[in-house]
């Protein structure tokens, strides 16, 4: 290591011994990142207090995992014997990166499991395992499910628990349909914010590395803020029902246990895009279309969290985007214009969500055309919620599980922005920067790169044997 990235100090040979044995210690630990070119800093995988406890440091630093929560928060019943609105169902995202120059994804000889923390069932965890009964099964038309396995909408013959192996699904793993409750075994509280550890093993059995992700679900469906205020939740879904059949002529509490989806087309739950259900409206749009305008009993408009996860789960946790509201409407609009919108077939909900790009112009990559957010990759194929996290948790977050891998592969709670995390040495392979000057260098760039998150500009007269450290700075 040279000591020129330190010209102001004077480094004693002692001083330089104990740093470099430190970063020996630190290399054997998994945690520092195999730099021989004196290009990066070392990573910190050490628990910092902002990732949920322990880091679950790799046991071999080759190797890096990204795992995520595929909408940032999931949502489900709390009861299943009258209205239905969603099954308790989660899904799970990784990628697993082989750390070098270049980094390479890897989807070949791995097995990638993982395990909800603390939460081993969902069985007999208040009323939650309603939804295994034969008449509700029924409804999702997954007659004689297994108990305490999920609904698959991806891979209809695979039902995944509680604990269990990732598929591998073209160039990520994932795990879709867990059937997670908000209570933790031994417990009737609910806590929204549950933590799965994944890991990543070899084909010997031999574990590569391990990190842990937020996996959310809340049942805070707030009907009863106007529905039978004050009353249970079994009052507050028969309040709905007999509102509905009063209003629409139907027979929904008789019936019940009711689907709304089954008259209400909902693309979340598996319909086409264009099947709006034989009652000719999403469910999106009749239910922000019914009670746009509305008041609350007392007065004053309805907010999105008098709805949706809610008061107490305030769903929408990414510091840079939220509010006391959780800001939604700056994203979304409001019930008005987004019941209009999926009216007037400008928008398709769960379909066509907001973009990024709307407020982060100039930004290489941002823009990710028709592809959402959840699904789109930008820089070395790496899904945008990888480095980003999910939807309403884009880090820094204000829930720590959240911020748990940024923490524990760059020692910051940003988004990933260190090179260190997955490259081995931050100049190109072979040190020839001919093409990166051309199209990235300079003050106005011919495309701007994604160092320019931390960067503000690239000299055009950059030289290999200087590089990055010609890069100007910006605060993050």
């Amino acid at each position: 290591m040279s000591i020129r990235f330190w010209p102001q100090k004077r480094i004693r040979f002692i001083g330089i011994l104990a740093l470099i044995v430190m970063l020996i210690f630190l290399g054997c630990a998994g945690g520092g990142n195999n730099n021989n070119n004196g290009d990066n800093e070392g990573r910190n995988d050490g628990d910092n207090g902002e990732g949920g406890g322990s880091t679950g440091s790799p046991t071999n630093g080759d190797y890096v995992v990204l795992a995520w929560n595929d909408l940032g928060m999931h949502c489900l019943n709390p009861t299943y014997d009258q209205l239905i609105i969603l099954p308790p169902y989660n899904t799970l995202w990784a990628q697993v990166i082989e750390r070098g120059n270049p980094p390479r994804i890897i989807t070949n000889d791995v097995e990638v499991s993982y395990s909800v923390l603390d939460n081993s069932t969902s069985l007999n965890k208040l009323s939650y395992d309603q939804f295994w009964n034969a008449d509700v099964l029924t409804l999702f038309g997954a007659t004689g499910l297994t108990p305490d396995t999920g609904l698959n909408l991806h891979d209809p013959n695979v039902h995944n628990g509680l604990s269990g192996t990732m598929q591998l699904v073209d160039d990520h793993f994932q795990a879709d349909g867990i059937p997670l409750t908000p209570v933790k075994d031994g417990t009737t509280a609910k806590d929204p914010y549950q933590v799965t550890q994944i890991t990543v093993k070899d084909l010997s059995g031999t574990t590569l590395v391990q990190t842990q992700a937020m996996i959310p679900t809340s049942d805070e469906i707030n009907c009863g803020k106007c529905h039978a205020p004050g009353g249970s939740i079994s009052q507050t879904f028969a309040d709905i029902l007999q509102k509905h059949d009063a209003e629409e002529g139907t027979t929904l509490e008789a019936d019940s246990p009711i689907l709304c989806a089954s008259c209400h087309g909902s693309p979340v739950l598996g319909s086409t895009a264009s099947d709006r259900g034989n009652a000719g409206l999403y469910l999106s749009e009749a239910v922000h279309g019914f009670h746009a305008g509305r008041s609350v009993p007392g007065g004053g408009a309805i907010a999105c969290y008098d709805c949706h996860p809610g008061q107490t789960t305030q769903c929408n946790r990414s510091l840079a985007h939220t509010a006391s509201d959780g800001n939604c409407i700056t994203c979304h609009g409001t019930m008005d214009a987004m019941a209009t919108s999926i009216t007037n077939n400008t928008k398709v909900p769960w379909v066509d969500e907001p973009k990024c790009a709307t407020c982060h112009t100039g930004v290489g990559d941002v823009d990710t055309g028709a592809t959402l957010y959840r699904n789109a990759t930008g820089h070395g194929g790496l899904y945008c919620a990888g480095c980003h996290q999910s939807p309403h948790a884009m880090v820094p977050s204000r829930e720590a599980a959240d911020n748990y891998q940024v923490q524990q592969y760059q020692n910051a709670s940003v988004s990933m922005g260190s090179c260190a995390a997955c490259h081995s040495s931050s100049k190109p392979e072979g040190g020839d920067l001919s093409e990166f000057r051309e199209e990235h260098a300079g003050t106005n760039p011919e495309k701007r790169s994604a160092c320019a998150v931390c960067h503000t500009a690239l000299p055009s007269n950059v030289r290999a044997e200087e590089f990055p450290h010609q890069f100007t700075w910006q605060k993050r």
